[in-house]
């Protein structure tokens, strides 16, 4: 056990996939977790699922109000939070050439300011508290460049990095860590419903090339759900303003 029991999480976008998996390793390590999604149908589920641990709230992150009423929920649920997992985001597919500032903007609002939001309103929280506290961001590999059909979404996934680096630098002193993660290619629904539009028959994700998965498989979303809660617990501490790389092989230095 990573000495998760009786924390409070607020995991945003968990009510489905990664999220999800996400929220019930939290649970199952002891700690209580606000759902987050943007279908109330959908966060029913989960919080039915995962049990009286959790407790669920609603709202588009593409609002800016949606950050503090979630930590707020969470708050309200639960009397306290001890940290926050920024995982929602969104990865439509661009065109080089035909970007324009609706989408751009869009991809921003959910995948950059939003995380940025929850951070600061869960910031609020620690500070009444006095208790420090752990932030998680979910970022991804394509901040380092990303493929070319998704520019915008590897931008809005860099600028993550930056605001990762800043705040642990800046927040410190106040026992509160924020760290990052760099998720590799990962089986979700959302992603497997992709790759068949793009072409690959059902099953692709255990028939993938080494030289992309080494182990022969994408990993899945339990995988990184485990190194999500380390880095929500003491046993990471204290480390902080790491950008961790989830993913099968070094980014840097690759060879052949």
């Amino acid at each position: 056990m990573l000495g998760l029991a009786g924390k409070v999480i607020l995991v945003t976008g968990s009510s489905t996939g990664i999220g999800q998996a996400m929220a019930k390793r939290l649970v199952d390590e002891g700690a209580k977790v606000l759902i987050h999604g943007r279908d109330p149908a959908e966060v029913a589920a989960a919080v039915s699922k995962l049990g009286s641990s959790t407790h669920g709230a609603t709202g588009d992150l593409a609002d800016p109000m949606t950050a503090q009423a979630i930590v707020d929920a969470t708050l309200q649920a639960f009397g306290r939070i001890d940290g926050l997992v920024n995982n929602a985001g969104i990865y439509p597919r661009g065109v080089i050439g035909e970007t324009t500032a609706e989408f751009f903007d869009h991809m921003f609002a959910v995948n950059t300011r939003a995380p940025l939001l929850c951070a600061e309103a869960a910031i609020r929280a620690f500070r009444r508290q006095k208790s420090g506290g752990a932030i998680v961001t979910v970022g991804s590999l394509n901040a380092w460049c990303g493929l070319r059909n998704l520019t915008v979404y590897s931008m809005s996934k860099g600028a993550l990095m930056t605001m990762t680096r800043n705040l642990a630098d800046a927040l410190g002193p106040e026992r509160i860590r924020v760290n990052q993660l760099n998720v590799g290619w990962t089986w979700t629904a959302n992603e497997d419903a992709t790759q068949q539009r793009e072409g690959r028959k059902p099953g692709w994700e255990k028939d993938v090339p080494l030289r992309n998965a080494p182990s022969g498989r994408i990993m899945q979303p339990e995988e990184i759900a485990a190194h999500t809660a380390f880095w929500l617990s003491d046993e990471s501490a204290p480390v902080s303003g790491q950008i961790y790389e989830a993913e099968q092989f070094p980014v840097i230095g690759r060879l052949g």
